[in-house]
């Protein structure tokens, strides 16, 4: 039976059958402290494709952190073909302040390939494209909505990638959305590396939510299976279908003042619905805030407050949407109260 072959990362060597915990060394503290980019490699006894999952390249994103921990702990990486590269936080000084951003104020995912000899962010984006991405010949990227805003559970990728669509159905996400490609991030460098590559958006950032994590593991554990990394396992009708979203784009605040929000995140709107109502602080002034078009609420501010102009709903249109409000239906029912 032929074997898996060894990966190296950094300077350690990890063979088949082997689970070894590397510190990546990135930019110390300023107290001269080491810091480091913590990580763990499962390298399977038997051959197989190499798969990098990977959370908080924004600081603040954690439910991916606790996805991949989850994953770390399940039973079924015993069994696992090729190679798994966890990564719970690639950011980690913006993980350490709670930030977003790192210390430069840049966006780690603004900042790929890097460079080695360049800014905070384009040394930390080098050393994780390098040691990790170029690695990989698949890739799960997790994140969540920013502050004060919530993300629908769902998978984005370039869906034109025949198999990168093939992977983001096998996740089974409630929504899938053709999202365009932004200039050095991680995806559009490792789709220039021929790499498929999901991104996985669930939840608020600074915040755990059950929900988006028990669907971020299952579907992580689904993609293992699809690529062979796992033992198949054939899939119900319902997470074999999600919906795929044709167009997505945010409905802005008319005017400023506090919002009162009457759609919940995964809700259908129709054109013309009452999306919110933003009034003055002594109600002598309402403006209704209407929904452009019909489709479904796949992301919202949380914040009761807007300036005119602030993006408050993320809206996703479908050929049916009654069919994406069932999908999201199912969805909720199957994750709320079953474990993983």
């Amino acid at each position: 039976m032929a074997s898996n072959k060894p990966i190296t990362i950094g300077d350690i060597k990890v063979g088949p059958g082997e689970r070894t915990t590397i510190n990546l060394p990135v930019a110390d503290l300023y107290t001269s402290t080491p810091l480091s980019m913590p990580l763990q490699v499962i390298c399977g006894r038997r051959p197989g494709p190499v798969l990098f999952v990977s959370a908080a390249v924004h600081g603040d994103e954690l439910n991916g952190v606790e996805i991949i921990h989850r994953l770390l702990q399940h039973k079924l990486l015993s069994t696992i073909r090729g190679t798994l590269l966890a990564v719970p936080i690639v950011n980690v000084h913006g993980f350490l302040n709670q930030s977003r951003y790192l210390p430069d104020r840049r966006d780690l995912n603004r900042s790929f390939p890097g460079s080695a000899k360049g800014s905070i962010a384009a040394r930390l984006a080098h050393i994780f494209f390098n040691e990790i991405v170029k690695k990989a010949d698949y890739g799960i990227d997790l994140h969540t909505g920013a502050i004060n805003r919530s993300n629908l559970p769902q998978i984005r990728g370039n869906l034109d990638d025949p198999k990168t669509l093939e992977l983001a159905k096998a996740f089974g996400a409630p929504v899938i959305v053709n999202a365009a490609i932004r200039d050095s991030s991680l995806r559009a460098c490792a789709i220039d590396l021929g790499m498929p590559v999901l991104v996985y958006e669930a939840g608020e950032a600074l915040r755990f939510d059950e929900l988006s994590i028990r669907a971020g593991l299952k579907g992580v554990i689904n993609v293992m299976r699809a690529i062979g990394m796992l033992p198949a396992k054939r899939l119900s009708a319902k997470h074999a279908n999600p919906v795929l979203a044709r167009s997505m784009s945010w409905a802005r605040a008319p005017a400023s003042g506090i919002v009162s929000t009457k759609v919940q995140l995964g809700s259908s709107v129709s054109k013309g619905q009452v999306l919110a109502k933003i009034s003055d602080p002594l109600g002598d002034e309402e403006e209704k805030m209407l929904s452009p078009y019909d489709g479904i609420i796949i992301g919202r501010s949380n914040l009761p407050l807007a300036h005119e102009g602030d993006a408050l709903f993320n809206i996703a249109g479908f050929r049916s949407v009654s069919r994406a409000e069932d999908r999201v239906e199912e969805f909720t029912a199957n994750h709320d109260d079953t474990p993983v």
